[in-house]
């Protein structure tokens, strides 16, 4: 694994906005417009090492789902501040029918330095993001930079097929609706969501997509609509669970939730089960299970126990994003209580590539490693003004 300096193509922000990435800028505090997609650099893979993350991420996954099952199994729900009954049974139903349910993709964020066994951060396995940049852009700046190069890249032919092999999950006779936030004020959210939608439309299924906020709710007849008074039998959220569950609709949610087996009038995607791996509850799970395991960090939901005299450790709220509400203690400083509930994770500073903090997004899709995308940030916390960088296996 290397970091190297390069010159960015002429150019580059009209061709990574044609490609997909209309956000390619970010504006920080002081309002300043920065790359967030940044081709002034690039990572280098060997083959071996890619092949080793890949057995990696295979492994974590499968560990992952088994974490999820040992949840449900021992009805621990309430660690993840899952405490409604009504959401717990619909999880738990949720997890017992997976089969029947569509799930597409998730994100592992990885603490790798091309020495020594990757570490898992967390699992994004509900409403990941940063998947455009790294299934299309950077696979064309690849072949512009380096013809002939590789890359650990088969996002867009995995997506495809994964909604093609899951159309008969689907509900037939309407479209698949794709909807995001119209709060998402960057496009990243709204381009997530036409890219899923572009490739579910290359899988041979007919999609129609509206905004979360744009759906309506029939009261005669019980089910949602859409902005045309259709009835969702299908819909694909960029919007967290916690959120769909709580919101003003959500009791709505759960009285019409198809939950496989051709119950109910609305398929959510993803499934509900997923709120079982997209929590940082998770982690504490996985540590009791997989103690001492090498891609695993020592991590505890009653507190930092032994990290705070050792190695330091870092306090997430189980449901956080991009870095919100994460605060880092180094070794030697006392033991802090949160007063929300949280995972407490051994500190494992992300390496520094030429004064950058990196982290490596490794992508799943219907169970099966699917590609690679790399953040760095100025900071040893992965926030919103991070900086998406391609890669190439030479």
């Amino acid at each position: 694994m290397e970091r190297r300096t390069l010159t960015p193509r002429p150019g580059w922000q009209q061709t990574v906005e044609a490609q997909g990435l209309v956000y390619p800028l970010t504006r920080h505090p002081d309002g300043s417009l920065r790359p967030y997609w940044d081709e002034s650099a690039c990572y280098v893979f060997s083959l071996a090492e890619i092949e080793a993350l890949e057995e990696t991420v295979e492994e974590l996954h499968r560990m992952c789902l088994a974490a999820a099952g040992h949840i449900v199994a021992e009805d621990r729900l309430a660690d993840l501040g899952i405490t409604d009954p009504r959401v717990a049974a619909v999880v738990t139903e949720a997890w017992h029918r997976r089969a029947e349910l569509p799930s597409v993709y998730g994100r592992f964020d990885l603490r790798y330095d091309g020495t020594g066994p990757a570490k898992l951060l967390e699992y994004n396995a509900d409403t990941p993001t940063s998947l455009v940049e790294a299934a299309s852009p950077q696979w064309f700046w690849m072949e512009d930079r380096f013809p002939g190069a590789d890359q650990w890249n088969s996002l867009h032919e995995r997506l495809v097929e994964a909604w093609r092999a899951q159309a008969a999950l689907l509900p037939p006779g309407s479209p698949l609706h794709f909807a995001h936030s119209s709060a998402d004020e960057l496009g990243e959210d709204l381009m997530t969501v036409a890219y899923l939608k572009e490739t579910a439309e290359q899988a041979g299924l007919t999609t129609d997509w509206l905004a979360m906020e744009e759906i309506g709710w029939d009261s005669l007849s019980g089910r949602f609509v859409d902005n045309r008074l259709r009835f969702i039998r299908g819909i694909f959220k960029l919007y967290p669970w916690e959120w769909l569950t709580t919101d003003a609709f959500g009791g709505h949610v759960l009285d019409t939730l198809d939950n496989g087996g051709g119950t109910g009038s609305t398929l959510w995607i993803e499934p509900a089960w997923k709120m079982l791996l997209s929590n940082k509850a998770l982690l504490p799970v996985l540590w009791e299970l997989y103690p001492g395991h090498p891609n695993l960090l020592p991590a505890y939901l009653d507190g930092p126990r032994d990290l705070p005299g050792t190695t330091g450790y870092v306090a997430k709220p189980l449901l956080g994003r991009e870095g919100e509400g994460v605060t880092v203690h180094p070794p030697g400083t006392p033991a802090v209580l949160r007063d929300e509930p949280c995972c407490y994770q051994q500190l494992a500073p992300l390496p520094a590539f030429d004064g950058n903090h990196v982290v490596l997004g490794a992508w799943v899709v219907r169970d099966e490693p699917a590609g690679l995308g790399i953040r760095e940030s100025s900071g040893l916390i992965t926030d919103e003004y991070a900086r998406f960088l391609p890669h190439v296996i030479l």
